[in-house]
């Protein structure tokens, strides 16, 4: 039906053609001049049309006539935002949602101020009540606002009941995705994630966020193909761009990663949060200076990001002074969230450290380390059992009659142990070989071992047949293949924890070649207690936890040792800082490589570097950190005494 009301015809066409509805509602305002309609219809044309300091008197007097009408607010905050007056603009949208809390327009308009200047709370605020306002129930609704301020495990039970009367709901479906992928359970996630876009194809936050829980399990392929038509739809959507950079990085684009990180920078440089990712990604490509300079910038624009704080600690360079020391502890003084508290913990403590301030560094190491284990999910596992199943199942003739299944490519090169115990370096004089590339800790070995323990676990094993073994080895050099940048015959897979599955590894790849990097258990286990990972490594966290996971390492090698001698080739960290070309002579000699004068001067290979020994591997082996867990002895007892015999008898 034709609309016949003039002024709604002229409201029509603000969105598709502002120039029409402009001429429409001048027309308006001189044959109805009482009615404020047309005014503010001719207030929101000109805006549209870049015609602000026009369209700004017609507001201003709007609101002094009409002080609680929401709409004129909204436009308002917005004319005075393009004008330059950001703060005034924003307190005109809050008015707005204050009067009309339904207005989406003026929430979404204080959703993009607030992240543009980084303000967190105010953006977090906004994006709950649009979550809020999108749910088309009541109980959605306030899950939706419960998700969106973090308080997954209040939202979930509300979900789980209104998913079992309603099955159909997507946007129900999608929020109980994402409490599922906090906890890391991103089988239920995708499946709920599929579902709401069976439901909903055109549904673009359900895939957006099949995308990000894609990512997270470090599928990033996947995550790509779902990201693609999102972005030719929106391509400048910064959470569209940021996700993509990541996924990049995932696949070894560094540059193309650290290209978007830069152009989101230099688009929103009033944002934190922005300006930290692009220090990442140029300290991933080692570019260190500009990193610090980025960091910088962050905390110019909000002191208390940990984060930030932390990036400047993690490179281990010395780039915190006396005055970032009593900045960080002002920091601590107001009210932090336990993230940005948990981050400044380790700053300072790898300040306090750097100053010879050892009492101090190891109290802030262990403030840092009790947050860090309030964010962990799940029990720690009971290494003994696994232990246990991996002597029951990978045993010499279970292995032997086994020998040649698998996919007999001899390209894969994994580098495994504890981390922070020399396996970045490891890594990085390999891939200074002319023959072998580096890639980064690849997860597709713990995917596989996921899926295993799916289908009854390590005990299952003598009922798999030669043809799956051999898919589970294809499988994987399929899945590395897009981190094979340079085409080199052989590469490197870092993932440290990768010594749990080594029966795994000679199930599907016989040939591959597993290297173990063993540190003394004192140095190893503290240079991981004082380091704050990203993500994994919950064992860390705690002295006794990590006597008890070096302790399962040490045993899972030595058991592949008697039951596959040859199999894994151990490297003690301690003998390669001594005789480094004698031990790269026999680790070359172990791979079959020739010997390469390159792998002596790994320091000048310009590769990007993701772990947090980046800046160490590229400088000379030195020796002065061998023992320096010493300083910290005093400190370390729970540790010592929970290693027991390891002390002595871990080169063996």
């Amino acid at each position: 039906m034709p609309m016949t009301d003039p002024v709604a015809r002229a409201a029509a066409a603000l969105a598709t053609d502002p120039r029409s509805a402009a001429q429409a509602a001048r027309v308006l305002v001189q044959r109805q001049p009482g009615d404020p309609r047309p005014r503010l219809i001719l207030a929101s044309a000109l805006r549209r049309l870049g015609q602000v300091p026009e369209a700004l008197p017609l507001l201003i007097d709007l609101a002094r006539a009409f002080p609680r009408a929401a709409r004129t607010r909204y436009e308002l905050g917005l004319c005075l935002d393009a004008v330059g007056q950001r703060g005034e603009g924003l307190n005109q949208l809050e008015q707005a949602v204050a009067f009309e809390p339904g207005l989406v327009d003026a929430w979404q308009a204080l959703a993009d101020m607030a992240f543009a200047d980084g303000d967190e709370p105010r953006l977090m605020r906004a994006q709950a009540a649009l979550a809020r306002l999108a749910a088309g129930n009541p109980q959605v609704g306030k899950a939706a606002e419960l998700v969106v301020l973090g308080r997954h495990a209040e939202a979930e039970p509300i979900l789980r009941q209104y998913l079992q009367g309603s099955p159909r709901d997507a946007e129900a479906a999608r929020l109980l995705a994402a409490c599922y992928v906090v906890q890391r359970a991103f089988d239920h996630a995708e499946t709920l994630l599929c579902h709401a876009l069976a439901i909903d194809p055109g549904f673009v936050r359900a895939r957006f966020d099949l995308a990000h829980a894609l990512f997270a399990r470090q599928q990033a392929e996947p995550a790509l193909a779902e990201l693609a038509p999102l972005l030719a739809a929106d391509p400048a959507n910064p959470a569209y761009r940021n996700l993509k950079a990541g996924c990049l990085a995932l696949i070894g684009d560094d540059a193309g990663a650290a290209a978007i990180h830069g152009a989101l920078a230099s688009e929103f440089p009033h944002n934190a949060r922005i300006a930290i990712n692009h220090g990442h990604a140029l300290r991933t490509t080692g570019a260190r200076d500009q990193a610090i300079a980025e960091y910088r910038r962050a905390l110019g624009l909000h002191p208390g990001a940990g984060e930030a704080w932390w990036g400047l600690a993690n490179l281990k360079v010395g780039a915190l002074t006396q005055e970032d020391e009593a900045q960080m502890r002002a920091s601590l003084a107001t009210r932090l969230g336990d993230e940005d508290r948990l981050h400044i913990e380790y700053a300072l403590g790898r300040r306090a450290e750097d100053a010879g301030d050892i009492g101090n560094a190891f109290a802030h190491y262990q403030a840092g380390a009790t947050l860090a284990r309030r964010r962990q999910n799940g029990a720690v596992p009971d290494y003994g059992a696994e232990l246990d199943r991996t002597r029951d199942v990978f045993t010499p003739a279970f292995l032997g009659e086994r020998a040649d299944w698998g996919d007999p490519d001899p390209a894969p090169i994994f580098v495994l142990g504890l981390p922070r115990s020399g396996s970045t370096l490891v890594e990085q004089i390999l891939a200074s070989h002319g023959d072998v590339e580096g890639t980064m800790e690849l997860p597709f070995v713990p995917a596989l071992a996921g899926q295993v323990e799916k289908a009854g676990g390590l005990a299952a094993l003598d009922r798999v047949s030669r043809d799956e073994v051999a898919r589970w080895g294809a499988e994987y050099l399929e899945r590395t293949r897009v981190h094979r940048r340079l085409g080199r015959p052989r590469f490197i897979d870092k993932m440290p924890n990768n010594f749990r599955h080594i029966g795994l590894i000679r199930l599907a790849l016989p040939n591959a070649r597993i290297i173990d990097v063993r540190r003394n258990p004192m140095a190893s286990c503290f240079s991981c207690f004082k380091q704050l990972f990203a993500e994994g490594q919950e064992f860390s966290y705690d002295l006794n936890d990590l006597a008890a996971y070096y302790r399962h390492y040490l045993a899972t090698i030595r058991h592949f040792h008697e039951v596959a001698p040859g199999a894994v080739h151990t490297l003690i960290y301690e003998d390669l800082v001594e005789d480094t070309e004698g031990q790269v002579r026999g680790l070359l000699d172990y791979l079959d490589l020739p010997f390469d004068p390159a792998t002596l001067r790994f320091f000048e290979n310009d590769r990007a570097v993701r772990t947090v020994s980046s800046e160490q591997v590229r400088q000379p082996i030195y020796r002065s950190g061998l023992d320096h867990w010493r300083a910290f002895e005093a400190h370390l007892a729970p540790l010592a005494q929970g290693l027991g015999d390891a002390l002595e008898s871990w080169r063996g």
